[in-house]
């Protein structure tokens, strides 16, 4: 390679010079110490070889050496170097497969705990490039489907003015999903920008869920369902209050959407005993999920079927859980034994 040729050449050489003059300087230092303090070099044997009175056998034996110990030190040095820039060559191409610590063998130096870290940054690039990959693939088509039904709904009103209600009502449904589907993708977007900065405030988590309470009550009320809390406050915790008002009310309000009518959403918030922890659980009566999809559910575009009544973009829960991650959180939903649905979150106040 191109590349590991120029590597040598500079900095192979850079490396082997400063060996050379750390040794000469070594050597010279020695010398001068000899004439200012006044000391004496033994003649050597007559016969032998010289440099002045400086015999030439060890002088030359010792260069070889340095030579020898040199090169092998400089290019110990270098090679995991030139593998390095290898690997980087090769995830530049997209091959994603490279690993560069076996490559060292057993090497156990700084150098190989940098190349434990290439590795973990190769395979959370990778993950991350299929996480968009399918997110592309998933939104291209959650894109083209509501679009497919709102062009075929059309078609339909100019052949037959009879169903232009009916079919003005489809429209309506649809473009209302495209409009939270693109909402919902931006608040991804934000999410990915909020990983790389601080825009943290400290925020009082308990007036933060009074509002959102106070919010979906008014909604649940005219279907004929409640929303009662129970927290005893303040929470305050150093948050980015905007991505997390946005992640507690999209919790609540999907407890409101399945909780049967004539029941009530229980949310509780409490200080958890030991670690400080802001625990936060939201209960619904409705008919809940298959065990078997407990973690299902906050993956992108994940539908269940007794969830057709309710159809939406399928990206609410999984933004709530890149919330709570990016805040050093966890979410979890558990069932309880009389039914329902209970979505636990875990937030750190520091």
């Amino acid at each position: 390679m191109r590349g590991a040729g120029v590597l040598r050449s500079r900095l192979f050489y850079k490396v082997f010079l400063a060996l050379c003059c750390s040794m000469l300087l070594s050597i010279l230092g020695a010398f001068a110490y000899i004439r200012l303090t006044g000391g004496v070099i033994p003649s050597p044997p007559p016969g032998e070889l010289t440099l002045g009175r400086v015999p030439m056998v060890p002088m030359v034996s010792g260069v070889l050496a340095f030579l020898v110990v040199g090169g092998g030190l400089a290019w110990y040095i270098l090679r995991p170097l030139r593998q390095l820039q290898w690997a980087l060559g090769e995830i530049a191409r997209g091959n994603m497969e490279v690993r560069l610590k076996p490559l060292l063998g057993r090497r156990s130096d700084e150098i190989a705990e940098v190349a434990g870290d290439f590795d973990r940054m190769v395979v959370q690039l990778r993950q991350l490039t299929e996480s968009r990959q399918r997110l592309l693939h998933d939104v291209s088509h959650e894109l083209r489907s509501p679009l497919s039904r709102m062009q075929a709904a059309i078609g339909l009103m100019r052949q037959d003015g009879a169903s232009v209600p009916r079919m003005i009502d489809r429209i309506q449904k649809d473009s209302e999903r495209l409009d939270v589907l693109i909402e919902e993708l931006l608040t991804l977007h934000r999410l990915e920008a909020a990983a790389g900065t601080d825009a943290r405030q400290r925020v009082d988590l308990m007036d933060l869920l009074q509002a959102i309470v106070e919010d979906a009550s008014l909604e649940a009320q005219a279907t004929g369902r409640g929303v009662g809390l129970h927290a005893e406050g303040p929470f305050v915790a150093e948050v980015d209050g905007e991505l997390l008002y946005r992640a507690f009310e999209n919790i609540i309000r999907n407890a409101v959407k399945f909780t049967a009518v004539g029941t009530q959403v229980d949310v509780q918030a409490e200080l958890s005993p030991g670690p400080q922890e802001f625990v936060l659980r939201v209960r619904d009566h409705g008919s809940g999920v298959p065990q078997a999809s407990l973690e299902a559910i906050f993956e992108p575009f994940v539908r269940l079927e007794n969830a057709e009544p309710f159809r939406g973009a399928g990206l609410g829960l999984s933004l709530v859980r890149r919330v709570v991650v990016l805040h050093g959180g966890s979410i979890a939903a558990s069932l309880p034994v009389d039914g329902g649905l209970l979505v636990t979150v875990r937030l750190p106040l520091r």
